[in-house]
């Protein structure tokens, strides 16, 4: 059994509390060596009391200065800031990473943990939807290992054949295999495509002329996961399923039509691979976020993960159907800018995550989402991208087009009212 110590990033969103409730189950396996957390200081600080990291990191000084104060009799280091994300992501000491800050913000950090050769348990889509290419350059230059986090990608990875994962395995050995060069997207051999399952969210039945009338209270309230308020949106609109789709692309090495997204409401299936024989492998699991947790916190080992045992005869039967494109105009989207490459997964990511911040904050109705989406791929799908400063110029470049965009739709729906 090997101890490892962790870095937990956005340790106070839905994913970071579920880590350490899996890592306070199994304390002989896991040291937590720091922590970060962006809002929520009084739960930072107590996660800080509970697992006495030697690191705890926030935003800004203001944050930095109110976590000090609750946490002054503990041996815990304040720091802030995006170069200290990047410090604790890299830690000599530290040998796994949970890299689970939501959107953007967590493209570098997760960055210093590929290149530092870390274990990256990876659950923030926006690194390799903004990123994919130069994210999979820094795991295999700085000989890291991904372990996927999300519950669809994680199911993916356990149902692969068993040479991707030994792969993984050389990858996490003190004495890590050369990474291999670059090359063309292939699914592993044996493998016809990749099925991605989505619950459908709250909107999977609603009639289409109602959808304009959604409000953010309906948008948030999930069927089946806790989520944050973000990716609570997300699944509504299946934009997640779409950022998870470009994110299958870059850890299967997936083309666009070899990965399948299906609607399949009871959440118990969370995505499959199909074989060249006609075999289909899933992999069953409740709806909770600690089974994929648990998997990559102790890969290649299993651990108990505080979830319920699955009771399929109480469940009773478990149903599929495709996607509508009128009811999820965003998965079509994020398919396109897939197809597209460069730049267009970078301006859906920042549009959407600038159009969901807008209708959250009611400045903005349900249906203007994949609207804005549409016309910020429209201006800035192709703009040229050959390094990754050209990745975050265009990233706020398609921030400032979607909030235009945004205040102009905003501006003529107030005079035709």
């Amino acid at each position: 059994m090997t101890l490892r110590n962790l870095t937990i990033l956005g340790a106070t969103g839905t994913i970071g509390v579920n880590t350490l409730d899996v890592v306070a189950r199994h304390p002989e396996r896991f040291r937590v060596v720091a922590l970060s957390g962006f809002n929520q200081i009084e739960r930072l600080a107590g996660q800080c009391r509970q697992f006495r990291p030697r690191y705890a990191v926030v935003p800004d000084a203001a944050r930095a200065r109110a976590l000090a104060a609750l946490v002054a009799d503990l041996p815990v280091e304040v720091l802030h800031g995006e170069a200290a994300l990047e410090e604790i992501s890299a830690l000599p000491e530290v040998d796994t990473v949970m890299a689970a800050i939501v959107g953007a913000a967590g493209l570098r950090p997760a960055l210093a943990a590929a290149r530092a050769g870390k274990r990256i348990l990876l659950a923030n889509k926006e690194t390799l939807v903004m990123a994919g290419r130069f994210f999979m350059e820094a795991v295999r230059e700085g000989g890291a290992t991904i372990l996927p986090i999300d519950s669809e990608h994680n199911a993916i990875f356990q149902c692969m054949p068993a040479e991707f994962g030994a792969e993984c395995r050389a990858q996490s050995s003190e004495h890590p295999a050369p990474r291999p060069a670059p090359r063309a997207p292939r699914l592993p051999a044996g493998v016809r495509r990749i099925l991605l399952t989505a619950s459908g969210g709250p909107f999977r039945t609603r009639a289409l002329e109602t959808l304009a009338a959604v409000t953010p209270e309906e948008a948030v309230a999930h069927p089946n996961w806790v989520m944050g308020r973000k990716i609570s949106v997300d699944s509504a609109t299946m934009m997640n399923k779409g950022l998870e789709v470009i994110e299958a692309h870059w850890l299967f090495s997936a083309r666009p039509e070899e990965i399948e997204v299906v609607i399949h409401p009871q959440s118990i299936v969370h995505s499959m691979v199909e074989y060249r024989d006609g075999s289909v492998i899933a992999q069953l699991s409740h709806p909770d976020m600690r089974t994929p947790i648990a998997h990559a916190l102790a890969y290649p080992e299993r651990v108990e993960a505080g979830v319920p045992w699955l009771d399929l005869a109480r469940i009773g039967s478990l149903s599929f159907e495709a996607p509508d494109t009128r009811r999820f105009p965003c998965l079509k989207l994020a398919y396109e800018a897939l197809q597209a490459g460069g730049a267009a997964p970078t301006v859906l990511n920042a549009a959407n995550e600038e159009a969901v911040a807008a209708f959250l904050a009611h400045a903005i109705p349900y249906l203007a989402i994949a609207e804005a989406l549409a016309e910020t791929l429209g201006q800035l799908g192709t703009a040229p991208v050959g390094s990754l400063d050209d990745l975050v110029a265009v990233d706020a470049e398609a921030r400032a087009a979607a909030r235009a965009l945004m205040a102009r739709h905003a501006a003529g729906a107030r005079r035709g009212a």
